[in-house]
């Protein structure tokens, strides 16, 4: 299911301000031409005249005007962000939306995969990998509809990860959905553990990293695969190196480099996790900041198994991404609340922070 947000119109701001309790009536014509009156001044009437300059300034409506441009380019900043489908970081393409407790769905489709299924987006069938990072409804409830769009569409099975401690159970959901639909869910269900790798194609592996929810769970890092001669052999004529890879020798070793990393619902604990290093030295961070302001202390945000964006301020030091994308906020918070608190991450580290805001109102809408 794929929701929409909807845009209501904007009302354009009232420069001068319409007063319909004192209506002025039109004077009636005279019944016949007057004739013209000329009429003279002398210097003490004219001076008694404010000059229509000094009476505008007086009036306030300077002020008036420069409030009301002010308030529409909030507007036209605000209907940016509500209409902006996607993010392009570090050469990444992101999409999807994340709202705290409805739904996450983050799509990288460079990378053909989704980070948590949501209600399953449309955007999302179109992706062969799917990392389910626990299994509350916000994340995992769409899944069966995925694999089932997928099938219908004739598009070949996916593949979807899973934390070891919830595979059996979503077996039998989708044993549950076979038997009640009398259709076939096809999909490569594996349990990939923390630490363990996977390949996703030849130039491309992920591997899962642990984080800290209410509930099991865990994150993932994906990582571009490269192969890099080794400094023994660097200094080696190319037809000698070509006889070594053909007697079997082994020239190269295999370079990962993180490129995206994804915590799914965790505290901020995962961050002091020495184990987690990778998830922030990835060239993209895409991490949860589900409360932003004081509203909702550290320690409440703990208790839910959630991270306060107080805590990453805190633990900014530890940041080495090239970008970070902040996601899950509290729905109690507008496009413009959301902006203003990644601002204050943005001063304390050198990587680039983004807000991911579909679904999410501005108060200008």
């Amino acid at each position: 299911m794929q929701t929409s947000l909807t845009l209501l119109p904007f009302k354009t701001p009232l420069i001068f301000p319409i007063h319909h309790h004192n209506p002025i009536s039109p004077k009636p014509l005279p019944s016949s031409p007057q004739p013209y009156q000329h009429h003279t001044f002398s210097q003490k009437q004219t001076q008694t005249h404010a000059s229509p300059v000094n009476s505008f300034k007086g009036s306030g409506y300077i002020s008036t005007i420069s409030q009301a441009i002010k308030e529409e380019e909030e507007y036209r900043r605000a209907r940016a962000e509500v209409l902006r489908k996607g993010l392009d970081l570090e050469g990444i393409s992101i999409e999807g939306l994340s709202v705290g407790g409805h739904e996450t769905c983050v799509i990288i489709p460079d990378f053909k995969c989704a980070f948590d299924i949501g209600r399953c987006p449309s955007r999302a069938i179109q992706q062969s990998f799917v990392f389910i990072t626990h299994a509350h409804l916000d994340h995992i409830g769409g899944l069966p509809m995925y694999v089932a769009s997928r099938g219908l569409y004739n598009l070949k099975p996916p593949t979807v990860f899973v934390p070891p401690c919830i595979k059996d159970d979503v077996e039998k959901l989708f044993e549950i959905h076979r038997s009640m639909g009398q259709v076939e869910l096809n999909l490569d269900l594996v349990a990939l553990d923390v630490g363990e790798t996977y390949e996703m194609r030849n130039n491309l592996v992920v591997r899962a990293f642990k984080t800290q929810h209410v509930i099991p769970s865990q994150g993932y890092v994906i990582y571009s695969v490269r192969k890099k001669l080794k400094m023994k052999y660097i200094n080696m004529k190319g037809r000698q190196i070509e006889k070594l890879k053909k007697s079997g020798v082994e020239i190269t070793n295999t370079i990962l480099s993180p490129e995206v990393a994804f915590t799914g619902d965790t505290t901020s604990d995962y961050m002091l996790d020495p184990h987690n290093a990778d998830a922030l030295r990835a060239k993209v961070l895409i991490t949860e900041a589900t409360f932003l302001d004081e509203g909702i202390s550290i320690e409440q945000a703990r208790q839910h198994g959630h991270t306060h964006l107080f805590e990453i301020i805190e633990h900014a030091q530890w940041i080495r991404n090239k970008a970070v994308v902040l996601t899950h906020f509290s729905s109690r918070y507008s496009i413009e609340d959301i902006r203003q608190a990644v601002s204050k991450l943005q001063s304390k580290v050198s990587a680039k922070v983004v807000p991911l805001t579909e679904g999410f109102k501005s108060m200008y809408s």
